[in-house]
């Protein structure tokens, strides 16, 4: 089905051709630049690299982009999307329990850490220290993903006793579950390139933030009668 265009009409198949052409010179361009970044870095790459790898001129780089910083904020946001959205499908898969929420625990360090370091990459390291613009994209990021993951422990607590000590405790254990997976997927796959021993880290891991989890749920209240 032709798409429609701004003035109502259709756009005609030469027009759609090329919309499609920019679409994929887009996405090219922007999996070049995450191929640098994450291979090289993000000061020690050019936007004439990463011209040279998509296979396209500077000139069409900026024709997309701004400039370079502007393509680690698409990227980002990318990212965010990205992790959101297999996070939802995870929660699909599993039951809201605690039972649940450890295997999805586990698959993220052991499919999603393993399976996409360059992603992990750019947005646990590149990232890290560059402009006010970049350092809120990393912030809306973190705060959507703590949120998501304090709805699915309230959600849980619902099924269990019924709520936490306290009305921030899912919060606090949110914050602390985003770092301390953020810091072993640094320590592992980035810092010591030691991907392969994530695998041996899980149980250890999953156990130690279910205690956490299990410790500020609000005891069941017995039953009178």
């Amino acid at each position: 089905m032709a798409k429609a265009n701004d003035r109502g009409g259709t756009l005609s198949r030469s027009a759609l051709r090329r919309q499609r052409e920019k679409e994929q010179r887009y996405k090219t361009v922007l999996r070049a630049a995450e191929t640098l970044f994450a291979r090289k870095g993000y000061h020690q790459t050019s936007i004439e690299e990463i011209a040279d790898l998509a296979e396209v001129s500077t000139g069409a780089v900026y024709f997309y982009f701004k400039n370079k910083e502007d393509l680690l904020i698409k990227l980002m946001h990318e990212f965010g999307f990205f992790l959101r959205e297999w996070l939802g499908k995870e929660l699909e898969k599993n039951d809201p329990t605690l039972e649940g929420f450890s295997h999805i625990a586990e698959s993220f360090l052991r499919d999603f850490c393993v399976s996409y370091p360059e992603k992990i990459t750019i947005f646990f390291r590149e990232s890290v220290g560059q402009s006010r613009e970049v350092e809120e994209q990393r912030k809306d990021m973190f705060v959507r993903l703590t949120s998501d993951i304090r709805d699915v422990l309230v959600d849980i607590a619902s099924r269990l006793s019924g709520r936490f000590v306290s009305d921030v405790a899912p919060e606090v254990v949110a914050v602390c579950i985003v770092g301390i997976y953020e810091r072993l997927a640094c320590h592992y796959v980035l810092w010591q390139d030691r991907a392969v021993d994530i695998t041996d880290i899980v149980d250890e891991t999953v156990s130690f933030t279910l205690g956490g989890v299990r410790s500020l749920l609000a005891p069941e209240k017995k039953k009178k009668g």
